[in-house]
C-alpha cells in the first residue's frame, strides 16, 4: 500500500499554494449587501458604503498659519527692516473687513481669516514691536503667500473625501467633522458564527477529565475576530458526531456570512468536518502547501462561506492571519491588501525543506544601527501557543527556501499591519 500524503511531506502535488489560496478565497466572497447609516462617532472601524463628497471648502476661507503681522507683501523692503502702523487685529472666528495701506499691517492670530488685500504673514518672533501701533518687520528671508492656509486647499467643494470601500480610521472622523456630517452610510459588518470541534475540549469553568484539556482555540479566535470589527456569534463546543455537526453548521448557515470551525478538518476517524460539508454544501479547497495549516476546509452551505481551520492552537492563528483576515476584509466591503514585508537579519538556525510556505513565530526588533533583526521564540510546533503569544512577527520562508542560517536575511511581517492594511 503507498502511504497517504501527510503534514510531514515537504510537498504535495495538486494542492494549492498559499497565494493560490488567497486569490480563490477573495474569488469566491462579495461584500455583503446591506449597509446602514451610523452617528459618526459610531463609525470607527467601519467601511464607507458610498463615495463621501465635500459640500465645502476646507479650509472654508483664507486664513493664517500662523501668530504675526499680515500686510501685503509688494510692501516689505528688500532689506533691512521697514517700520509699520498696527492698524488692528484679526482673531480666529471674527473677520477683520480693513484693508491695510501703505505703510500698515494687521496684527494677526493662527486661524483668523485674512482681511483684504494681504498675501504674507511675517511671523511675530521674527518682529519688533515698538508700542501698541507700531512694529518693525524685515524684508530678508520673507516671501508671498507665505504663512497663509488658503481656501480649499486641503478639501476642495465637491471633492471624493472617502471612497466606498475605505476602512475608517480615527482621523477620517476628524475629516469628516470638519465637513458637518453628522452621520455616515456604512457597511453592515459581516457576521461570523464559530464554534471548536472535539470530544476532548472543555469550556473555561468546566472540570477536566483525564485525557480533557480545555479549549483555547474559541478564545484565540474570538480575540482575532474582536480585531476584525465582526459581528460574533459564539456556538460554543460540539462534539465529535455528524450529526450534531451537521446540526450545528446548518443553524450557523441561517444567521451568518461567515462560519469558522477549529479542528476535524484532517483525515482522523473522528474528523467530520469535510464529509458533512460535502453532503450540505461544496468544497473550493481543503489542502494549503504551508506550515503550520496545512488541513484547510474552504467551501460553502447555502449562503454562507464556510472555512475550517485544523486544531492545533497556532495553525488556527496562522490560517487565520493568512486567509480569514482577507476572507474578512472582502465581506466587509474593504479591498484586500497583502501583508507588507521587512528584511531582517534572522538571529537563528531554522530548518526547513524545500516545498511549502512556512511561517516562523519570531520577535523582531531594531538593534542600535537601525538594523531589524529577528529571532524565533523557542520551539515553533504547532500546538506550542506561547511561540506565538511572545511573538510579534511571522518569519516567512517561502515554498523554494531551505535551511536558514543565523544571520541570513530574512522576510518577517508583523502582525498588526495585517489588520491595518
Amino acid at each position: 500500500m503507498k502511504p497517504e500524503p501527510s503534514c510531514n511531506d515537504p510537498a504535495e502535488p495538486g494542492v494549492l499554494s498559499v497565494t493560490d489560496a488567497v486569490d480563490r478565497l477573495i474569488e469566491h466572497a462579495q461584500p455583503v449587501a446591506a449597509a446602514c447609516k451610523l452617528p459618526l462617532r459610531d463609525c470607527l472601524h467601519r467601511v464607507v458604503y458610498e463615495d463621501v463628497r465635500s459640500g465645502l471648502d476646507v479650509p472654508g476661507h483664507d486664513n493664517s498659519a500662523m501668530d504675526g503681522y499680515a500686510l501685503a507683501f509688494d510692501q516689505l523692503p528688500e532689506s533691512g527692516y521697514r517700520r509699520f502702523r498696527v492698524i488692528g487685529t484679526a482673531y480666529a472666528g471674527q473677520t477683520f473687513e480693513r484693508a491695510p495701506g501703505d505703510g500698515e499691517c494687521v496684527r494677526i492670530m493662527t486661524g483668523a481669516a485674512l482681511p483684504p488685500g494681504v498675501d504674507c504673514v511675517v511671523i511675530q518672533e521674527q518682529a519688533r514691536r515698538f508700542d501698541d501701533d507700531q512694529v518693525e518687520l524685515p524684508g530678508k528671508g520673507q516671501k508671498r503667500n507665505q504663512n497663509l492656509r488658503r481656501a480649499g486647499e486641503d478639501i476642495a467643494r465637491g471633492a471624493t473625501v472617502l471612497p466606498r470601500g475605505h476602512f475608517i480610521r480615527p482621523a477620517d472622523l476628524g475629516v469628516l467633522a470638519s465637513l458637518g456630517v453628522n452621520e455616515l452610510k456604512v457597511f453592515r459588518r459581516p457576521r461570523v458564527s464559530f464554534f471548536s470541534t472535539g470530544d476532548e475540549l472543555k469550556s473555561l469553568g468546566e472540570q477536566l477529565e483525564k485525557g480533557d484539556i480545555y479549549d483555547s482555540n474559541r478564545y484565540s479566535l474570538n480575540g482575532l475576530l474582536r480585531e476584525c470589527a465582526v459581528d460574533l456569534i459564539d456556538m460554543g463546543v460540539v462534539r465529535d458526531d455528524p450529526e450534531a455537526l451537521r446540526r450545528t453548521l446548518l443553524d450557523a448557515a441561517g444567521c451568518s456570512d461567515l462560519i469558522l470551525t477549529s479542528g476535524g478538518v484532517s483525515v482522523g476517524e473522528a474528523d467530520y468536518i469535510k464529509g458533512v460539508l460535502e453532503e450540505i454544501g461544496q468544497i473550493s479547497f481543503w489542502k494549503i502547501l504551508m506550515k503550520p495549516g496545512r488541513p484547510l476546509t474552504f467551501g460553502r452551505i447555502g449562503e454562507a462561506l464556510f472555512c475550517g481551520l485544523p486544531g492545533n492552537p497556532v495553525a488556527v492563528m496562522v490560517t487565520f492571519y493568512q486567509f480569514v483576515i482577507p476572507l474578512i476584509k472582502t465581506l466587509s466591503g474593504r479591498a484586500y491588501l497583502p501583508p507588507l514585508s521587512f528584511e531582517a537579519v534572522c538571529d537563528s538556525d531554522i530548518r526547513k525543506n524545500p516545498g511549502r510556505r512556512e511561517f516562523q513565530r519570531a520577535i523582531a526588533e531594531m538593534d542600535e544601527t537601525g538594523r531589524l533583526h529577528a529571532r524565533l521564540t523557542g520551539r515553533q510546533g504547532s500546538g506550542i501557543l506561547t511561540s506565538m503569544s511572545q511573538a510579534n512577527c511571522f518569519i516567512v520562508l517561502d515554498e523554494q527556501q531551505g535551511p536558514v542560517a543565523r544571520g541570513d536575511r530574512v522576510r518577517v511581517e508583523f502582525f498588526d499591519q495585517y489588520f491595518s492594511r
